[in-house]
């Protein structure tokens, strides 16, 4: 199985000094041209305020991450996992996770990085700015990446792709047959209703939960096989896969 993940706009500072960025080292190394076209259109962009605050679409209390751009050669990494944060990538506290449970995670989850393309969640990178619609002048995001990203992510074979990226990082992306479960809260009448921002908290507990129990997950039966053992609602609906955020509250896991 492989687990896609949308990236974060918030990211952890610091990381290690002697294992600076090398694109070839990166899952995908094929993709290190890419890469490295990306990073010189985003330094171009943030070499100056007035072009970064629109370019990367930065407020003044965030102008300064343009600065991250011009630093990535040289900045201390992190493993993908432990840089990201916010609500999808706090509840995995990847930083306290067991090293069974991150070698699950380097094995199965890629992010889907706008400065990066797809990368193993195990794959040391520095902090940086860019998202998905980030505009990086005659580069365009939206053509630069889906062809070979989904190429990329085709390289691992068949078997199931659980699809858990945002709409825009899946359009930098599309994988033709992956299952992206929607994701619901449902009230005391038994009615579901699908969830915006908070349904990263669910999808951040799920892939902690896939780490922690080291899941053997070939099909999307196996993964409803898998949900039913550890207490996760994934039910399959007549529009694909709903999967129930209460079920995957701290208490039931």
């Amino acid at each position: 199985m492989t687990v896609l993940l949308p990236p974060s706009e918030t990211k952890r500072e610091g990381g290690d000094t002697d294992r600076t960025l090398d694109l070839r080292a990166l899952s995908f190394p094929e993709l290190a041209d890419e890469r490295a076209a990306v990073i010189t259109a985003a330094r171009s962009v943030s070499s100056e305020e007035s072009t970064a605050r629109t370019a990367l679409k930065l407020g003044p209390k965030s102008i300064a991450e343009r600065l991250r751009n011009l630093e990535l050669d040289t900045a201390a990494t992190l493993p993908a996992i432990e840089r990201y944060t916010g609500v999808l990538y706090d509840p995995l506290a990847a930083d306290a996770a067991d090293d069974a449970t991150r070698r699950w995670w380097a094995d199965h989850v890629v992010v889907q990085s706008a400065m990066f393309g797809p990368i193993g969640a195990g794959d040391q990178i520095p902090a940086y700015r860019l998202s998905h619609d980030s505009r990086l002048g005659p580069l365009r995001l939206a053509r630069h990446w889906p062809e070979v990203s989904s190429r990329a992510i085709g390289s691992r074979g068949a078997g199931l792709v659980l699809d858990l990226r945002s709409e825009g990082y899946r359009a930098l992306g599309p994988v033709p047959g992956a299952v992206a479960p929607r994701v619901v809260s449902v009230d005391a009448g038994g009615r579901r209703k699908a969830l915006n921002h908070w349904n990263k908290t669910a999808k951040g507990r799920l892939v902690a939960l896939l780490g922690r129990t080291g899941a053997q997950v070939a099909s999307v039966d196996d993964l409803a096989a898998w949900a039913r053992a550890n207490g996760v609602t994934f039910d399959r609906t007549a529009d694909g896969w709903d999967l129930v955020a209460e079920s995957l509250e701290p208490a039931s896991v």
